[in-house]
Parts: structure tokens; C-alpha cells; sequence
């Protein structure tokens, strides 16, 4: 039997650029009686404090918005379970939701996580699907338990990863996908049937770390370029130029052979094997350009080695 699709009292907890359109999508249908979202943060060269993403359009929206330090006091749980919510959507909040939080809505908690899962559970699941050269991912809409990613799915839809796909583009596509498919959960919320995660596949999405931002041209062409892919544009692939530090913002493996980090010619730099033609590259202090753009006003550097 299929139930008519009813307004409910939704708690929404996101915070980045994101979480913005399921925010909206959530808005447009249901009550939202409370956004959660991570304080504000000092942010540009006067340090002022910046709302979130999702502070800032829920602000717009005329929503109230919370942003605790962390649920994890009496307090804190005692006010979220006031709220009476029929249900919490959780999108890249930020914080971890302990058990009284995680039971207190009619419905629980449904995260909207980007990924196929149990493929890459945790913080850098776009990031990471791309740099390991997945064919597709995806969107799941999941039961939150007190485990890393580990409820069970209500609903996933899939999406290729393609060769022209940065972080940033995979990303855009994601957030309007995680909108829709949310929307549809909360629309039959009462028909879904929760699916447990297999033991098998599991692998987890490590959050990136500046370190491993460096590229290392002795790795194969198509390594290179999923690595610039996937690290685009933040924090962004980056390596040393004859004329100082460059950030890497989208390449694509091509035929070549040279000396790893050689530049072939124009900006086709060769690998351990084949080589990467750089598309979109950034200066320090710099706006990011298009690699023909860079080599007008830099001239040749063919023979050059980028380190």
C-alpha cells in the first residue's frame, strides 16, 4: 500500500556549497523546523567571521539555524530532541551525531552520502573515486547508525565517472543528485525498505591530506591524471615549475615518453608511462588559466622538467 506523501518536520544538518540544494529541495516540500550547520569560521584577509554555505541561504530562506561546537551535551541533546522533528537529514554536517541525537527524530537520521556504499565510506568519497579510477559512483540515502557509514541504504542512484571529471564537476552533479533522491526517500519514507551494507567491498575514503598533494611523475599517465582530477580544486594537485609552484587544476593522459616530469611540448608532461597534457593550471596569487593561456605569457619550456 502506498501512502500519500506528507509534510514532515524536518531537522536539516549540512554545511558546505554541497548540502545547499537538498536544503532547498527539503524547504520547497516540508517544514523545516531547524538547520544545523558548523559555527562560523574567520575566513579572507580580514579573518571576520564567515557563516556556512548553509547558514548563509538558510538565513535567506528565513530557516532557524543553530551551530553548536558539538552535540555531545545534555544540553545540546535535550534541545535537538525538543525540536519533535519526524526526521533528521544529515549532508556533510561536519560533526558526529551521538546516539540520543541519532534516535531522537520519529524517522532517525537519513545521511545523504556520495558514494556507491560500501565503497568509500568516510570523509573523501568523491575525491577518492576518482583518484582510484572508479567507473561510477553514486548517491545513497542511509539509515545513520553509530558506525562510520555503516547503515543500512534506503535508496542510491549511480552516476559514470568520466575522463573530464574533476572533484569539483563530479561534485556539482552529486549535490543536485543527492537532492532529488532525498526528496523521493522523504516522499515514500513510510515504504522504503532499509537494505543492509555487505561485508564484502567495503573500503574506505580517507580525508585528504596537503601532503599528498605533490604530484609524482614516475606513476603512470592515467594515475597522474586522476590525481590532478581528483584534488581539483581543492586542495589541488601542485608541482614545481621552472618558475615556481604551480597548482594543477585538470589534465588528461596522452601518448608520450620522456624523462619523468619532461615537458614534451606545449604543457604534455611525461610520466613513467605515457604522459599528461595539463589543461587548466593556476600561479601562486594567480587566477587559474587555461595551459595555452600560461605558455603565452611564460614562452617555451620544452626539455624543461617540472619537479
Amino acid at each position: 500500500m502506498t501512502h500519500p506523501a506528507k509534510r514532515l518536520r524536518v531537522v536539516f544538518m549540512g554545511t558546505p556549497d554541497f548540502s545547499v540544494p537538498a536544503l532547498e529541495a527539503v524547504h520547497a516540500v516540508h517544514e523545516i523546523v531547524c538547520v544545523y550547520t558548523q559555527p562560523p569560521r574567520p575566513a579572507g584577509r580580514g579573518k571576520q567571521p564567515r557563516l556556512t554555505p548553509v547558514h548563509a541561504r538558510a538565513e535567506a530562506l528565513g530557516l532557524p539555524v543553530r551551530h553548536p561546537a558539538s552535540l555531545r551535551t545534555p544540553e545540546a541533546q535535550a534541545e535537538f530532541a525538543a525540536l519533535g522533528a519526524d526526521v533528521a537529514v544529515v549532508v556533510a554536517y561536519g560533526l558526529i551525531l551521538p546516539r540520543p541525537v541519532l534516535g531522537a527524530p520519529r524517522h532517525g537520521c537519513l545521511n545523504i552520502h556520495a558514494s556507491l556504499l560500501p565503497r568509500w565510506r568516510g570523509a573523501a568519497p568523491i575525491q577518492r573515486a576518482i583518484m582510484a579510477g572508479d567507473p561510477e559512483t553514486g548517491i545513497c540515502i542511509m539509515q545513520m547508525e553509530a558506525g562510520l557509514d555503516t547503515g543500512p541504504v534506503l535508496m542510491r542512484a549511480a552516476t559514470p565517472i568520466t575522463e573530464q571529471d574533476t572533484a569539483q564537476h563530479l561534485q556539482d552533479r552529486l549535490s543536485a543528485m543527492g537532492a532529488a533522491l532525498i526528496a523521493q526517500a522523504l516522499a515514500h519514507l513510510p515504504d522504503l525498505t532499509p537494505q543492509s551494507q555487505p561485508e564484502d567491498g567495503v573500503t574506505y575514503a580517507a580525508k585528504i591530506d596537503k601532503a599528498e598533494a605533490r604530484v609524482d611523475w614516475t606513476r603512470p599517465a592515467e594515475d597522474v591524471a586522476r590525481h590532478i582530477r581528483g584534488l581539483s580544486p581543492f586542495p589541488g594537485a601542485w608541482c614545481m615549475a621552472p618558475f615556481g609552484r604551480l597548482k594543477l587544476l585538470n589534465a588528461r593522459a596522452v601518448a608520450g615518453a620522456g624523462k619523468p616530469g619532461e615537458v614534451l611540448h606545449g604543457l604534455t608532461i611525461a610520466c613513467g608511462e605515457g604522459a599528461v597534457e595539463l589543461l587548466e593550471v593556476q600561479r601562486e596569487g594567480k587566477r587559474p588559466m587555461a595551459a595555452s593561456e600560461l605558455l603565452k605569457g611564460q614562452g617555451a619550456l620544452v626539455g624543461r622538467l617540472m619537479e
